[in-house]
Formats: C-alpha cells, structure tokens, sequence
C-alpha cells in the first residue's frame, strides 16, 4: 500500500500504530513533543545518578500477554522479561503475606479453603489465555469469536468486586483480590470492578506480572527498533500544535487523550464530535514517589521479597473504604498503596548494592494535596524501618506528572474512568474514528484502556488502513 502516515505521539500505543502502518507498506512518520520517546514508558534517572527509575508503568502483565507485542521479534531489539519468583505479594498487619503466584495450581494451594473457588473463577480464561486475551484487548464485540468463554466473562465483569469477593471465604483471599480490583480506580461497589480483579489475576497465572531488563525504556526503544527496520521515522521534541501543519499525510493517528486531540485538531472537526470530546470524563489519579534505596525493603513478611509488585493496603474493608473515598473526591487517610521494588530482581537498575523502588497511591483528579507521609506510612506500617534506607525520593504530584507526559491528565494513568459509560464508548461511539476523515485517535483513551500493551494502537491502524483501502 502506498501513501503516508504520521504518528503523533510515541507512546507503547503510538509506536504500535505506527508498526502496523508500517507493516502495510505505508511510509510513516511519528512525532514526539518530548526529547525521549515512550510517553508513560520511560526509565529516567530521577532520584541519583546510576539509579534507572520507571516514569510510569514498571510491571506488564498485559506487555507480555499482548497479541500485538508478542507478534514482534522484540527480543530481537533488546527486550528481555524478567520474572520475580512470585508476581505479587499483599502483606497483612499479622505479619505474614498473601502471595499471588504464576502458578495457578500453587496459588490455590496456598489459599486453603478458597483454593477450589479461586481456581473455578480464574482456569477457564487462564486455560484459553491465546483465545481470551485478543478478545478483551479491543472494543466490546457482541459477536465475540468465543461466545460461551466472553458469556462467562461478562457476567463476571459487571459485577462489582465486592460482590465477586463474596465466593471467598478467607479474609486473606479478600484482601488479595481487593488490591487487585483496586487497579481499576473505581469504588469497589461499583460494576465493572471485578474485571480489573479478574484482568490482573488471570494473566498472573498465565504469562506472568513482569518486568523489563533495563527499565520500561527497554519495551519502547525495542518498539523503536522495530519500526526502524520497516524504515519508520521518528523525531522527538517535535510537539504537534495544530493537525494543520499535517495535511500532506493520507493519514494521521493521535496518540492524545480527547483533551489534547480536540486542542490540536478542533478545526478539523464536527460541532457534535468536539461536544463529545469536551465531556469525555477523566479518573482519578496518583501521587507517586520514586526512591533511591541504600538497602532492599525490610519487610516483615519476608516474602515480599519475592515479588516484583507489592500491593499495601491491609483487608479488603480497608482497600475499600481508601477507595470510595477517593472516588468520592476525598484523600485517605490509609491510601491503598502499589508499590514495585525492581532491583531486587534486575541488578542493572541500581549500583551495586543499592536499590530502587517505586510507590504510588489514588488521588481526586488534580490534587493537589501533599499525601507522602500517608504513602510512607503505608510502606513503615508494613516494613518498619524503611526510612532509614531512603537515600533520595523524587515525589510526583499529579500536575507534575502531567508536566511530563500531557496524556497523564489530572495525573490519570488510566486515559479516563473505565465505568460502563467508558467501557462501552471510549472516548465516543466511534472509538478510534473521529469525525474528520483520515483522522484517528490511538490512545488508552480508546478500547482496550489504559495499561502497556500497544492494542489501542494497533486497532486503530488496522481501522485506519481498513478505511483507507475502501476509499
């Protein structure tokens, strides 16, 4: 196919449209406002020099089990996945840990009398992971490929993780399946919820929660590497002020939130699309820290150390109540806190001896209060001590988060609140169309959502180039 596209924004999402642009024989050009390119997938020096700090995501169960990614040779560009000997640890006030294995099978057997209720919730979509993955990392289809698998699914999904949690017996199983429902953002009485449960469990046991040698850096430059090879061009500090200034392209995809793309393209749109735009409703945010660390996190549990991710937060009345009241608008006093701890498991992230970690907890949409020493006291509550290994923190507020990725809106990670609104119609009916022709949207603003995993990317390029080919 002949023609030219431009990517704006090189984010994991723009960088996978951009590939498959690419891919389909299209000269493509991505455009990046900021001097390194990856949006929310950066590995910087924030705190000391030698010590690599993820600017966002750390952990990418969705990065692994991605259709898209796994399609790539991106082991063949420098990707290389690490993973800690247990995915995720949640540690109790009793001292001990409930741990979230790969293994599904050994999961079950730690959590006793949940193990069979557990195992019943989770094989069906672990067992199937290649047919389920591509189905939920894209637009809700009411023809699914896998009618009776979504079926089971969806009934799941709209459930609130209050009430999925109910089939738990153990307080502990609770707790853990809490912290997982926490990604979501919302309330954990709202619908929707439980998927977020479900969404960060299933791929646990089926490709692992890990992380990348080297720092998220490493998913974007092998992405990078990628589309070199198919001669894609990329500029960094090249900010897109008006989609004008593109008009020579047969094609333009928008790796924006709707906030972003209705500044830079209003012109170019329909009155009713703009009004959509401007009410597309963001979430909630995060205040997050990076640390430079003289020794590893003291746990009191010691199996925390086996775990890349660490979710602080207690029992799952405790996880909910942090969590309704930052949907309510409001701060915590006890933030549900999640926390990476890399260098434990990726010696190139530190100097010799030392370590890094990161910590962030929910906030209202541009907050503005200070909540460090409540996230700290979280980590002390559950590793007496950690204070003292602090050689250097770097706190992000959600403004300043915004400040260095403009996607990041009010500090929402998340690209916009994933309620069933949301879910059904992100960021319009549309999804990746917009009302002005060969002008697409890209972001974790359209279907499948937040998190890395390049599928919003990639369903907009093959939308686009679908489209493309008709006219």
């Amino acid at each position: 196919m002949n023609g030219k596209a431009c990517v704006v924004g090189a984010g994991p999402n723009g960088l996978a449209a951009a590939i498959v642009l690419a891919q389909a024989g299209l000269h493509v050009d991505v455009l990046e406002a900021q001097g390194q390119p990856g949006g929310a997938a950066r590995t910087m020096e924030l705190t000391l020099p030698g010590f690599k700090h993820d600017f966002g995501s750390a952990v990418y169960p969705l990065g692994a089990g991605s259709p898209f990614f796994s399609s790539l040779p991106l082991s063949t560009h420098g990707l290389e996945w690490i993973h800690s000997p247990s995915a995720l640890a949640h540690p109790l006030d009793d001292g001990t840990t409930v741990m979230l294995e790969r293994s599904l099978d050994q999961t079950c057997s730690l959590l006793g009398i949940d193990g069979k209720a557990w195992d019943h919730l989770m094989r069906p979509f672990v067992k199937h992971w290649k047919e389920f993955a591509p189905q939920i990392l894209g637009p809700v289809s009411f023809l699914p490929d896998s009618p009776l698998l979504m079926a089971r699914f969806g009934m799941l999904a709209v459930q609130s993780a209050h009430s999925v949690a109910r089939r738990f017996r153990d307080q502990r199983t609770r707790a853990l399946f809490a912290g997982l429902a926490a990604h979501s953002f919302l309330s954990l009485d709202e619908p929707l919820s439980a998927a977020f449960g479900l969404l960060m469990a299933v791929p646990a046991h089926a490709v692992g929660w890990p992380i990348p040698r080297g720092g998220a850096q490493s998913i974007t430059n092998a992405l990078c590497g990628v589309l070199a090879t198919f001669s894609g061009k990329l500029r960094t500090e090249a900010p897109v002020e008006n989609l004008t200034a593109l008009s020579n392209y047969d094609l333009t995809l928008c790796d924006l939130t709707p906030r972003q793309l209705l500044k830079v393209g209003a012109h170019r749109f329909s009155e009713s699309y703009k009004r959509q735009l401007a009410s597309y409703r963001y979430g909630a945010a995060v205040f997050k820290v990076d640390y430079a660390l003289n020794a590893p996190i003291p746990w009191k549990a010691a199996d925390c150390s086996r775990a890349a991710t660490v979710h602080l937060g207690g029992s799952f009345e405790e996880i909910a109540e942090s969590e309704k009241a930052v949907r309510n608008g409001q701060h915590p006093d006890r933030p549900f806190v999640l926390l990476s701890q890399p260098s434990l498991f990726d010696s190139s992230r530190a100097p010799a001896g030392k370590h890094t970690a990161w910590a962030y907890c929910h906030v209202p949409n541009g907050s503005k209060v200070d909540m460090l020493q409540k996230l700290e006291d979280q980590i002390e509550r559950f590793a007496p001590g950690f204070q003292d290994c602090i050689l250097a923190r770097r706190v992000f507020s959600p403004a300043a988060l915004e400040s260095m990725d403009a996607n990041l809106v009010g500090g929402d990670i998340g690209g916009g609140i994933m309620d069933i609104r949301n879910f059904l119609f992100r960021p319009t009916r549309r999804h990746y169309a917009t009302s002005a022709p060969g002008i697409y949207i890209c972001s974790s603003s359209t279907p499948p959502g937040g998190g890395v995993h390049g599928m919003c990317g990639y369903h907009a390029a093959k939308m686009a180039l679908m489209r493309m080919r008709r006219n």
